[in-house]
């Protein structure tokens, strides 16, 4: 009995050290938007269904305009992976143009620069500056940038993610069984925003969920129902930002 006791207690303590270890390794990610008027430092912590994401940041004025983008992860930044298609469904095992407007629809579509193919999804075309982008983080990081917007006008900050083939109940791999964009995705991209003012300086500001982006791609909706969103919202356990 007492050796059960034991070899259980060494499991639990091995397990809290991995935990632990994890939640330590933090990245240190810089961008560099062509004009800083305001320093934003992003903090985000993982969660328990993080799992290789993509996801953009970008600031936006109060009616919902774009401004500009302040990070893309570098595969869906591109249109250049890992592992190319050679199509639907079949790989090759070296880089290559994989098209995926999925992924990440509501910042592709704010955008708005449209790739040879009629996709809004970035292309090795119109790629993402190389100076805002950046692998995808393997666990928690903080994001050091900042914004052309002046510190006495008000703004949003939004930050989309997806994390490939991530189903639930509601969004299962047959809800749209001739649609291998769908099938990409599964839960659609989560889109969170906060809003920032002059007063906020010096502030830590958390960007709550505010919709999700089409199923597939189609077009740049927002769909603030999130009934149906599960465990894409536990990717990300905390998203922060703090205005310098």
């Amino acid at each position: 009995m007492k050796t059960v006791l034991f070899i259980l207690l060494v499991i639990v303590l091995s397990a809290c050290s991995t935990q632990q270890k994890i939640e330590s390794t933090v990245e240190n990610i810089i961008t560099r938007p062509d004009q800083i008027n305001t320093q934003l430092e992003f903090n985000l912590t993982p969660g328990k269904h993080h799992n290789n994401p993509s996801f953009a940041v970008w600031v936006e004025d109060l009616e919902g305009n774009y401004i500009e983008t302040l990070y893309v992860t570098q595969y869906f930044a591109t249109g250049v992976y890992g592992h190319g298609e050679l199509e639907k469904g079949k790989w090759k095992n070296e880089p290559g143009n994989v098209r995926r407007p999925a992924t990440l629809p509501y910042w592709s579509h704010k955008r708005n620069i449209k790739a040879p193919d009629g996709l809004y999804a970035p292309s090795p075309e119109t790629a993402v500056p190389d100076a805002l982008t950046g692998a995808t983080p393997k666990s928690g990081f903080n994001l050091k940038t900042g914004s052309k917007v002046t510190g006495e006008k008000m703004f949003r900050v939004l930050f989309e993610v997806n994390q490939p083939w991530d189903s639930n109940d509601f969004w299962t791999n047959d809800r749209y069984p001739d649609n291998f964009d769908y099938k990409t995705s599964l839960q659609p991209a989560l889109v969170y925003a906060v809003t920032v003012s002059e007063s906020n300086a010096g502030k830590t500001l958390y960007l709550n969920p505010i919709g999700h982006s089409h199923p597939w791609g189609e077009n740049g909706e927002l769909f603030t129902d999130l009934t149906t969103i599960t465990t894409a919202r536990e990717v990300f356990g905390k998203i922060t930002v703090t205005v310098q």
